[in-house]
């Protein structure tokens, strides 16, 4: 075993110093290599940490959501409504909730615009308003600062700011302005006893399937909404905009497969020089065949980990900024925050095996041909 080690190491240490003899080469291939690693693991460790983040939200979510439907449209629902749910067994309870969208011409960008939850931590007084970091930064907000809004009726509404959200909270309340109750429904004109949607609790997790097809039988035209149809929906979201990223990617990807493919099918002149000296110094076809094994390995294991790492800072540390124009598509409010880092055991695994693997493998192949043929061969074949 000691010898196969030693073997080994010489091994590395003669693939080291021959890619060294090629500098320009070797730093050439790594660089483009580097490039593609660092692209498609920053996309997709973007998405999967996404995907946690709104896993994460969603569980403090309500199990099931109500929403009345007029001629195939949401509209609003009556307080009657979240009475005949609340009556439903299993259905701890059962609060109407009020929110909407506003779109403010002085920023160009939508709002979201909703009263607390009586249960929540925080409160909103009278011509009041909590305010998200993106809002504030828009409009140069700060807590005492006067929050001015032309309402649809055209009536001009100022609210004092209270507070505004923290950055940690960024990633989801950036564009939320929060109102009390009576003025979310003056500013709006909604009426008394109307509600948005309804919020339902359901005591036993595993019955809410159960509980909708009841809410379902009880209030014909209503729709219901689970948590788990949101996270879906959630997935689908994130799912497509990996796809447009990776698109984009494409070319980039197709190009390292072409050149992995011409690797694959030849050496240059000098590797074949090479080979055909090794092998007439007294070098067996297996050593050379591990010689260059060792060669593919180094390279895209090196390529793998300082793409990797450096997507790694990209995603957790800067925000992933180089993909922010396609990331943030046509919202006027895009977040500023910083994900939660975590390594994904199988996702690098999928990585390396997508990116090491092929290449590794790739430079094994015209090795053995090389190898196998006669030294005077291969020389004069490379002259």
């Amino acid at each position: 075993m000691r010898t196969w080690l030693d073997k080994q190491r010489y091994l590395v240490d003669f693939t080291v110093s021959s890619l060294a003899r090629r500098k320009a080469k070797t730093l050439g291939l790594l660089c483009v290599y580097t490039s593609i690693v660092f692209l498609v693991s920053s996309v997709m460790l973007f998405t999967a940490a996404l995907r946690r983040e709104a896993v994460t939200t969603l569980a403090r979510s309500p199990e099931l959501l109500v929403q009345r439907m007029v001629a195939g449209r949401h509209d609003l629902v009556p307080a009657s409504y979240a009475e005949t749910a609340a009556a439903i067994r299993g259905v701890q309870s059962a609060d109407g909730r009020l929110w909407g969208y506003y779109f403010d011409s002085f920023t160009q960008a939508n709002y979201t615009v909703m009263v607390p939850p009586a249960r929540a931590a925080t409160k909103v007084g009278p011509r009041r308003a909590v305010v998200g970091s993106a809002v504030a930064r828009a409009r140069s907000l700060e807590a005492g600062s006067e929050l001015v809004l032309l309402s649809y009726s055209n009536l001009v509404f100022v609210f004092t700011v209270a507070e505004v959200l923290p950055a940690e909270s960024e990633l989801f309340a950036a564009d939320l302005v929060l109102l009390s109750e009576d003025d979310f429904r003056q500013f709006f004109r909604y009426p008394a006893g109307q509600y948005t949607d309804v919020a339902l609790s359901v005591a036993n997790p595993s019955e809410v399937r159960n509980v909708a097809a009841k809410v379902a039988r009880q209030l014909p035209d209503a729709r219901t909404i689970l948590r788990e149809d949101i996270l879906r929906t959630y997935q689908s979201v994130f799912n497509w905009r990996e796809g447009i990223v990776l698109v984009l990617l494409s070319a980039a990807v197709l190009a390292f497969a072409i050149f992995a493919l011409e690797k694959a099918s030849g050496l240059s002149a000098d590797e074949k020089r090479e080979i055909g000296i090794l092998k007439a110094i007294g070098w067996e076809t297996g050593d050379v065949i591990a010689m260059k094994a060792w060669e593919g390995v180094l390279v895209s294991l090196t390529a793998f980990l300082a793409g990797y790492s450096a997507a790694y800072l990209h995603v957790f540390r800067w925000s992933s900024r180089l993909f922010e124009p396609v990331l943030r598509g046509w919202s006027g409010l895009y977040p500023r925050f910083d994900l939660s880092p975590e390594t994904d055991g199988l996702l690098v695994a999928t990585l390396f095996l997508f990116t090491v693997l092929p290449y590794a493998v790739a430079t094994v192949v015209p090795i053995w041909r090389a190898a196998t043929t006669d030294p005077d061969s291969v020389m004069r074949g490379a002259l």
